[in-house]
């Protein structure tokens, strides 16, 4: 199976969206679950298409999953800094997990931002997201725990793990 990367048609947002919806409610990465308000945010493609890059992996006409590139600081940046770009909401479809589609995509970003000349790729992730941490390290990604932190500080128990990939 051929995986192609490509930019995200505005006719795929919905079903992007969708794809990126399920994949964080399955693999019960909403504090909240169905009432999280997260939840639209990875629904809303589009608003992600205006502000970023929003990238998708397809093979044989299917939408296996996406993944929003970030070129640097702006309002789609968690914690991107001058000079790094930011990648945010990776998804693959379950159903089409394993086949070297996430990792494509992560390939797909890291070369996007040394075409813009950015020195480093920045991540925020999960603790529980053990099998996408495998993949950022295999690719040289390493854990900056400095960065580590919170996007609901009123909540202790949300701590987002920054990795960040020397470019």
């Amino acid at each position: 199976m051929d995986i192609v990367i490509r930019p995200a048609a505005p006719g795929e947002h919905a079903e992007l969206g969708e794809i990126t919806a399920q994949a964080y409610l399955g693999d019960g990465l909403l504090d909240f679950g169905e009432s999280d308000t997260y939840l639209g945010e990875l629904r809303d493609v589009g608003k992600r298409a205006a502000a970023a890059e929003v990238l998708v992996a397809v093979a044989d006409g299917t939408l296996l999953g996406g993944v929003t590139f970030v070129p640097g600081p702006g309002p789609m940046a968690d914690i991107a800094e001058p000079g790094e770009a930011e990648m945010r909401m990776l998804a693959v479809s379950p159903a089409h997990r394993g086949r070297g589609a996430g990792e494509a995509l992560v390939r797909a970003c890291a070369d996007r931002a040394r075409a813009l000349g950015c020195t480093r790729m920045v991540l925020s992730t999960q603790r529980t997201m053990h099998s996408a941490h495998r993949v950022y390290e295999r690719l040289g990604f390493t854990r900056a725990p400095g960065r580590d932190w919170n996007p609901l500080p009123e909540l202790d128990d949300i701590m987002l793990l920054v990795y960040e990939l020397t470019l």
